[in-house]
């Protein structure tokens, strides 16, 4: 059957029930990310031989014929909304490809190509992932979780975190009123390697840091997103005004009203790092963390439907599953993404694959060494 025929009668399956005012492109293509994630999870890390055993397997085929055929349903439903027609469009494809890589050699994206999706070169297997800061210059890929990490962003019931297990198809989201909290419950019957946490971790005693000059630098279009970490002597006034008397004679400058709005929190994660513990707490920032796994900064914000599904996909590209719960009491989906985002750098962080930003980190009079990681 064409795929015209196959368009018009799942038309007319979601018109019979009245869904096609729930077939908007941004809705169809969140759909279509999350059933490629699924995918994704079911075949990540298996080699040609082990994909051809779980094909071998009636039961686990019929669950990969039932994630193709969702994965063709919504693609199919898109084209139709869009109006557009896909044997054209194959076709051009196809001649552009054919024009672009000659008979002999190796398909752009596939190990051993050099070459990563977009066709700029990338480095082999093994060669080093670069400076995190490097964000632009290729995706890294699926990483396998090695030890149960933990990804922290703060929300209005207090921080969510998404806690990454080896093995495991997709984030468990935890929630708590504080981060000690936080760490304990995700770390009731694990334990957690490494928590990866969306604050400033090491403040300065004056003048700006270099992790978030250098952060700024590598998020073109999103530097808005990486703001200037209090000074010390701000983070314990006990109002606004007296806040930004004390970072403007420390360093020259107020602060913004963002910024004096997480201090009681920038607070705790200053107690939190002060205390020895087996997990390793870092710094790190959601969207340099989705730039570094992308290979660029994203290009819709956070909270727009557009954004949900843009981070959707690159992390279903490093092969992290949309998490258990998008949203609930006090925690919004933008905060769920973060943690996720920030889980994958804690990941990286376990296996020695991630860099800090600046290289050297920065160690103020507090003795914290201030760097984000990526």
């Amino acid at each position: 059957m064409q795929s015209e025929t196959w368009a018009e009668r799942i038309r007319r399956f979601a018109e019979e029930r009245s869904w096609s005012g729930y077939h908007s492109p941004k809705n169809l293509a969140m759909a279509l990310s999350v059933e490629v994630a699924e995918l994704v999870e079911i075949f990540q890390w298996l080699e040609t031989e082990e994909s051809a055993q779980v094909m071998a397997d009636p039961e686990r085929a019929q669950a990969v014929r039932d994630e193709v055929a969702d994965v063709m349903t919504y693609l199919l439903r898109l084209v139709d909304v869009l109006d557009i027609d896909l044997d054209a469009a194959m076709a051009d494809k196809l001649a552009e490809a054919e024009q672009r890589y000659p008979v002999g050699s190796l398909p752009s994206g596939l190990p051993g190509s050099g070459a990563g999706p977009d066709g700029r070169d990338r480095p082999g297997d093994d060669a080093p992932d670069g400076d995190a800061h490097d964000v632009g210059t290729s995706a890294p890929g699926p990483l396998e979780v090695l030890a149960p990490v933990l990804g922290v962003d703060a929300c209005r019931a207090g921080w969510v975190g998404a806690l990454l297990e080896p093995g495991a198809p997709r984030p468990r989201v935890v929630v708590a009123e504080t981060l000690e909290e936080l760490l304990a419950a995700a770390g009731e019957q694990l334990r957690i390697a490494v928590a990866a946490v969306d604050i400033p971790i090491g403040l300065p005693d004056d003048g700006a840091r270099e992790a978030d000059r250098l952060a700024r630098a590598a998020l073109p279009g999103r530097s808005s997103s990486v703001f200037t970490t209090p000074t010390r002597a701000a983070t314990v006034a006990d109002s606004y005004e007296a806040a930004n008397a004390a970072n403007r004679e420390a360093a020259g400058q107020g602060i913004s009203q963002q910024a004096w709005g997480i201090t009681r929190k920038i607070r705790e994660a200053d107690a939190l790092v002060r205390v020895p513990r087996d997990t390793r707490i870092v710094e790190a920032h959601p969207e340099l963390s989705f730039a570094t796994m992308a290979g660029a900064p994203m290009r819709h914000a956070k909270r727009a439907e557009s954004g949900a599904a843009e981070r959707l996909a690159a992390l279903a590209a490093v092969g992290i599953g949309s998490p258990s719960v998008l949203s609930g009491s006090g925690y919004a989906a933008d905060d769920v993404l973060d943690a996720c985002a920030v889980a994958w750098t804690a990941a990286r962080v376990a296996s020695g694959r991630a860099r800090p930003l600046p290289e050297e980190p920065q160690v103020h009079s507090d003795g914290i060494p201030a760097a984000i990681w990526a």
